[in-house]
């Protein structure tokens, strides 16, 4: 397949306690995982990854049922696309890499996933970054028409008896790139390489299921353990760094900092001159941010 991830970047397929992760890494120094989000897979960060790479062993995956990671079919409770189930298999890649501890950087769908492993793995996680996201229970609690609107995707595609996954399956390139085009606010380009990467992966008819069950999860499931976690006053310990788009829904929708300070004590972070999809539009601000907050 044509990426474009520089040759230094070595690819793997790690068995991840029976799910196979893809995962690629490159670099020396202390390790750093990168977890991509929605509709994409681990080559968002084609443009960051490398300057991470330059002081610290950087490990990017695909989450599962994305990229060419395994696509579990999912049962009716969607249990295996909790966060809790897509984070056990990060901790496990990083295992296998021989890292028990190492900061995560996730954006979208990873930093929930990122969230999510740094509350049941505290002793793993050293440090999160989490990029244009405030937590998913506080979104749910505070959803109004404004948020189904700029992002109905969460409802469109949560919803049952297999309506998005027959829809999609129509057309699944216009969807990424009409979902991906709408929430660009003329940063970089995206390169178009990654973005065929992104509708071949997308284009398997488990990957579609696969993140359907990602997005149903997080309105069932998953808010059962994040209301879970705050009833028991459980936060995240690390430090943790959040950016966000300065015209994304995001960013607009949203006091950053001050939603993620009640669900974790040590949080800074700023907006970028992008909107949704940072590590695309603004790589070299998304790196610089990154490399100080790592260094």
């Amino acid at each position: 397949m044509a990426v474009p991830l520089p040759s230094e970047f070595t690819y793997r397929t790690v068995d991840a306690g029976g799910v196979a992760i893809n995962t690629a890494i490159a670099g020396d120094g202390p390790p750093v995982l990168l977890l991509h989000g929605y509709p994409q897979t681990h080559l968002i960060w084609h443009r960051v990854a490398p300057v991470l790479a330059e002081r610290h062993t950087v490990v990017l995956t695909d989450l599962r049922g994305y990229g060419d990671s395994a696509k579990p079919a999912p049962s009716s409770t969607d249990v295996e696309y909790t966060k809790r189930a897509m984070a056990r298999d990060q901790l496990l890649v990083m295992r296998e890499y021989g890292f028990d501890e190492f900061a995560v950087v996730g954006h979208d769908r990873g930093a929930r996933v990122g969230h999510r492993l740094a509350l049941d793995e505290p002793s793993a996680v050293t440090r999160l970054a989490v990029l244009d996201i405030v937590p998913t229970r506080h979104v749910f609690r505070h959803a109004d028409a404004a948020f189904g609107l700029g992002y109905y995707h969460w409802f469109f595609l949560a919803a049952g008896n297999g309506i998005p996954e027959r829809l999609l399956g129509g057309d699944p390139e216009f969807w990424i790139r009409a979902r991906m085009g709408s929430r660009h606010a003329g940063g970089e380009s995206f390169d178009e390489a990654a973005v065929r990467e992104y509708v071949r992966c997308f284009s398997e008819p488990a990957a579609i299921s696969a993140s359907c069950a990602d997005y149903r999860a997080a309105a069932a499931l998953d808010l059962v353990h994040d209301d879970a976690d705050h009833d028991a006053g459980r936060r995240v310990g690390c430090p943790l760094l959040a950016l966000w788009g300065e015209s994304s829904f995001v960013g607009r929708g949203y006091d950053v900092l001050s939603v993620w300070r009640d669900y974790a004590p040590d949080v800074r972070g700023r907006p970028v001159p992008s909107d949704h999809y940072l590590p695309e539009e603004a790589p070299g601000e998304v790196a610089e941010e990154l490399s100080s907050w790592l260094a």
